[in-house]
């Protein structure tokens, strides 16, 4: 028979290790819960799935590869796969200047979320509690990385600095002002009547599309937040009313949400600097091809 003692020991111990399924109906907890501090920075249950994740990512795609060879390995193949199939769809989007030094970004924007998106999935994220000694509850130990508004949020606003700096790299400042305020009207088809008062207008634009760039990092934040937020609450409330078998076919709707949802934040980072990035090669081919007429006609 357990002594007093030990049986507090062990129901202590149980209060940590223990999943609390009582909880498991009632969703997911609107904000990330720190676990312990590092000096000033708390250190959230969600921060830890992130860093988890990204850990294990790392070593996974490190021992795929391990020393690329001509002849690629299993794990080789599919990574390689992975990144040419964005790489290719990517080019067309980015133009020829900005698609190689932006590709190492967008690739790991694309990688990261995704795995961070399914990790959700993973028995027991979301589902382990261990008890606050403070409030008396349950303090739930690992949470979705993306279902914390603080991460996605994180990495909207590194997108849009990245963005920031890539444009002016690869556009430069000047092309920058022309493609927010410039007047884009071809002046051999427009009358100058209207053509000149079209400065006024694309100038006024000018500031709405600011505005709007301003509103981006909220967008993408609120979109990927979102998404992953209702998705982790609709797993938690189908678990509760049926533990086995009823949340099997949402398992696969909340794979392909996670699948868009990366594919999705990928593709705006990457149109938003094709944007301005890719108007020189637009450019670059039509010289290209009037000094290849111009050539043939001499001949």
């Amino acid at each position: 028979m357990l002594q007093p003692r030990k049986l507090l020991g062990l129901c202590a111990a149980l209060s940590v290790a223990v999943p609390a399924f009582a909880n498991e109906g009632a969703g997911v907890a609107t904000a990330a819960e720190p676990l312990f501090h590092l000096g000033p920075l708390p250190v959230t249950n969600s921060m830890m799935t992130s860093w988890i994740v990204a850990a294990a990512l790392i070593i996974i795609i490190r021992l795929a590869i391990k020393t690329p060879k001509l002849l690629p390995s299993h794990g080789q193949a599919v990574v390689e796969t992975l990144v040419e199939g964005l790489r290719d769809l990517l080019t067309p989007i980015l133009g020829k200047k900005a698609a190689g030094p932006t590709f190492p970004l967008l690739i790991a924007l694309f990688t990261f979320i995704l795995i961070q998106n399914w990790s959700g999935l993973i028995p027991g994220v979301g589902t382990i509690y261990i008890t606050d000694h403070e409030t008396g509850g349950w303090r739930e130990l690992i949470r979705p990385a993306h279902a914390d508004m603080n991460g996605t949020l994180a990495l909207s606003m590194v997108s849009i600095i990245a963005w920031l700096y890539f444009i002016l790299r690869y556009a430069g400042p000047k092309a920058v002002l022309f493609d927010l305020f410039g007047n884009k009207a071809d002046k051999r088809d427009v009358p100058a009547f209207i053509y000149y008062p079209l400065f006024l207008v694309f100038f006024a634009v000018g500031f709405l599309e600011i505005i709007s760039i301003i509103f981006r990092p909220v967008s993408l934040s609120f979109r990927l937040f979102g998404n992953i937020f209702g998705g982790e609450n609709l797993m938690h409330a189908m678990s509760g009313i049926q533990k086995w078998g009823l949340p099997i076919p949402f398992y696969f709707m909340e794979l392909l949400v996670g699948f868009v949802q990366a594919f999705v934040f990928t593709l705006l980072v990457g149109v938003y600097i094709g944007l301005i990035c890719n108007h020189g090669d637009d450019h670059d081919e039509h010289h290209a091809s009037a000094e290849k007429g111009a050539a043939s006609g001499a001949h």
